[in-house]
């Protein structure tokens, strides 16, 4: 008897596939993109471990002759004496993987960074537009071959065995420390089991090498057919499932070498001897533990743009333009909790020339009111030509801004002040910058230094708040103005004298205070300080000068007296 369907009833959802993505040689082929098919030679990028410098990643040219990952360079260059090596960038590679992202969007909309060097895709239901997932997987290898990219892919039902897949499948269990190459038993082991046996290795279930094992498929593709993903990670090595040296070395040394190994294992054993981590990463592969990608979040952009049916010339119609594009603007700004803190205004001339206007905030702000006279205050310098069009307002640099709670009207007189200062500061840096720029625009903030000079940093005003606990050592007084210490034509000797000479004009001791005694930083070596010991004094002299004198002892240079500042 024929069954008959529930019109009503939902269709059953397809499998979950995950696609992973992993770029084994990222640094090394990023440099070489830069080199624009220039020949370099094995190349490699270096990394610090310990006290010593490691290959990190390594071109195919490197690896043909040789060398591996984690390789010290010394040991590197004496195989390999043409080696091109250059120090790795995270940053740069980071970003670069970035990049990679949105190329790999073009085979799923949800695609997530696995850092450093891989990317994760849930691809349900976007295969068949590609005509299959092998035909999928063939056209990210032909497209990472145009770009230069060595790709390795895995495809399974979860995160974890497409992680594993792509690392570890098509290869050998033993040899290496990772990758295709796994050695899970720590070298230590292997040597005093090595003199335990006069020389001969143990046989694996003992604690010896794991023979060479390999799925067979191709080295570049491993697909896991639906369901069979306990399968597909059976002959894997137990690095595949993203466990810590740690483990791995405990799991060799019980013989454990393949994932299938642990399946019949009793779980509580397990947990209790490595920890919840190892159950919970098998459980991910298998599927047990859910595990979803997590893709990156879109960078947020804030743009307004108006079109003008005539063209306009006048400034006061681009201020009418830009008064009905900032409140539009602010309104997004504050809908995500962000603040402007760079603005560009694009003016499209007729003739199709655009001309740009930037103006920086001293502090992030969404307030139309903050950002509007810095534009207009540029505005005049603008050539509207047969004219303008096109008006286009961009935030360029935006952070995040907390919201002000107001005082109410009982304290508003004192409480509310400081804050007040701080945004007319602001706005005032703002203008000053408009003209000079915010580069040139600094402060100074203390520093942990005894030394007068090293007592304060400089730094941009715009990008730093002010200090609110600067003071003063007690009973310490310092000049306002600072300046390298001058040569002054005194009398030899410790002793303050009672008159000197000092750019070209005589000065009479009036009245004095000190000596304050200084020491030079003993750990460093610096050449100010190669006279040793200073002797400050504050003198006042006959012509209304109130300087700031020091006797330097002449540790290694002669003696001498030194004006260092002024009070006034």
């Amino acid at each position: 008897m024929n069954t008959l369907l529930n019109p009503l009833s939902e269709p059953a959802m397809p499998a979950r596939r995950i696609l992973c993505l992993w770029f084994p040689r990222l640094g090394a082929e990023r440099l070489l993109r830069m080199q624009h098919g220039l020949a370099m030679g094995p190349l490699a990028t270096l990394t610090d471990s310990g006290n010593m410098q490691v290959l990190d990643a390594l071109s195919a040219e490197a690896s043909r002759a040789g060398l591996r990952a984690g390789q010290p360079l010394a040991d590197a260059r004496a195989m390999c004496p043409d080696l091109v090596v250059r120090p790795a960038s995270p940053v740069a590679e980071a970003a670069f993987l970035t990049r990679l992202r949105r190329w790999a969007g073009k085979f799923s909309p949800w695609v997530g960074e696995e850092p450093p060097d891989a990317l994760m895709l849930d691809i349900t239901g976007c295969a068949h537009l590609f005509g299959g997932e092998a035909a999928l997987a063939a056209q990210a290898q032909a497209d990472c071959a145009r770009l230069g990219l060595t790709l390795r892919l895995g495809l399974a039902d979860t995160v974890g065995a497409a992680w594993a897949l792509a690392r570890c499948a098509g290869g050998q269990v033993t040899g290496g420390a990772g990758g295709d190459a796994i050695d899970a038993e720590a070298r230590a082991t292997r040597s005093r089991a090595a003199r335990a046996t006069g020389g001969k290795p143990r046989h694996w279930t003992r604690g010896g090498q794991a023979p060479a094992v390999s799925i067979g498929q191709a080295p570049a593709m491993r697909i896991a057919p639906p369901g069979q993903t306990r399968a597909a990670l059976a002959p894997l090595p137990v690095a595949g499932l993203r466990l810590p040296e740690a483990d791995l070395a405990g799991l060799g040394r019980l013989g454990v070498r393949r994932i299938g190994d642990l399946y019949d294992m009793p779980r509580a054993g397990l947990a209790r001897r490595f920890g919840r981590n190892l159950v919970r990463r098998l459980d991910q592969a298998l599927g047990a533990d859910p595990e979803p990608v997590a893709p990156a979040r879109a960078p947020m952009h804030f743009a307004v743009r108006m079109s003008l049916p005539e063209p306009v010339g006048l400034e006061a119609d681009l201020l009418a333009g830009l008064d009905r594009l900032l409140p539009v603007l602010a309104e997004r700004l504050r809908a995500r909790g962000r603040g402007a803190r760079q603005v560009q205004l694009e003016l499209g001339r007729t003739d199709g020339s655009l001309q740009v206007i930037r103006a920086g905030l001293a502090r992030a702000s969404a307030d139309p009111e903050r950002i509007r006279p810095l534009i207009a205050m540029q505005l005049g310098e603008v050539e509207a030509g047969f004219g303008i069009d096109l008006i286009r307002l961009v935030v360029l640099h935006h952070e995040p801004v907390a919201p002000v709670q107001h005082r109410g009207p009982v304290v508003a007189g004192g409480g509310d002040r400081p804050g007040a200062d701080a945004t007319a500061l602001a706005d005032l840096m703002g203008r000053i910058g408009a003209r000079l720029g915010l580069d040139a625009l600094t402060r100074l903030h203390p520093a942990e230094s005894h030394i007068p000079e090293k007592a304060a940093l400089v730094l941009a005003a715009a990008w730093s708040e002010p200090s609110t606990d600067w003071q003063p050592p007690p009973g310490l007084m310092r000049p306002l103005l600072l300046w390298p210490p001058e040569p002054v034509g005194a009398p030899p000797g410790p002793t303050l004298p009672g008159g000197f000479r000092w750019r070209g004009q005589a000065h009479a001791v009036a009245s004095a205070l000190g000596p304050e005694r200084v020491a030079p930083e003993w750990w460093l070596a610096e050449a100010e300080w190669r006279t040793g010991l200073r002797d400050y004094w504050q003198v006042v002299t006959t012509r209304g000068a109130r300087l700031w004198l020091f006797f330097a002892h002449g540790a290694e240079l002669s003696p001498g007296w030194f004006c260092h500042g002024s009070f006034a």
